[in-house]
């Protein structure tokens, strides 16, 4: 999820320069979310990474095709070259060589296709999951709330950990 690095810095001086009761320092209200478990532990993401695996499986499946129709090539020059012509053996050296090219394409592409996916993936879940840490930061009267392990964070209290509220009110929004 995308934590915007401006804005969580500017509530949180916004929080410590507010004027504050002269016997009261402010209070900050921060939480944490984790927000691969939701990922993982919601139904929705776990649809998502279902959809994801199998357009990996797919990419997996025609790299495959592409390196045997290679080695078949590489056999076949192999196990013929006594007895084909230089013009026949410098053809299959060509078609070799096109389709190494190929695949090395075919595997940059897959590779940005599914980066892709994923991101299209994650984004869908994130539209959906914004509206729930919202509301829960607003009815807890939160400053902040950071992505629990990409934020820099190094320690959270388990008391402000939102994800198992995030991840219930999330499983019976979307399910329903």
């Amino acid at each position: 999820m995308k934590i915007y690095l401006a804005v969580v810095v500017a509530a949180i001086v916004a929080a410590v320069a507010a004027p504050a009761k002269a016997q009261e320092p402010p209070k900050l209200a921060v939480a944490v979310i984790d927000v691969n478990l939701l990922v993982q532990d919601s139904a929705a993401g776990k649809e998502a990474m279902v959809r994801l695996k199998k357009a990996q499986d797919e990419k997996v499946a025609e790299r495959k095709k592409l390196t045997d129709e290679i080695n078949g090539l590489q056999k076949q020059l192999e196990s013929q070259r006594s007895t084909l012509t230089d013009s026949k053996i410098a053809d299959l050296q060509k078609q070799i060589e096109d389709k190494s090219i190929a695949l090395k394409r075919f595997d940059d592409d897959a590779q940005q296709q599914l980066e892709d996916a994923k991101r299209k993936e994650l984004d869908g879940l994130e539209k959906q999951i914004m509206p729930i840490i919202q509301e829960l930061g607003k009815e807890r009267k939160l400053l902040v709330i950071f992505n629990k392990f990409q934020s820099g964070l190094v320690y959270a209290d388990d008391s402000v950990d939102l994800t198992d509220e995030v991840l219930k009110r999330f499983n019976t929004r979307v399910t329903k």
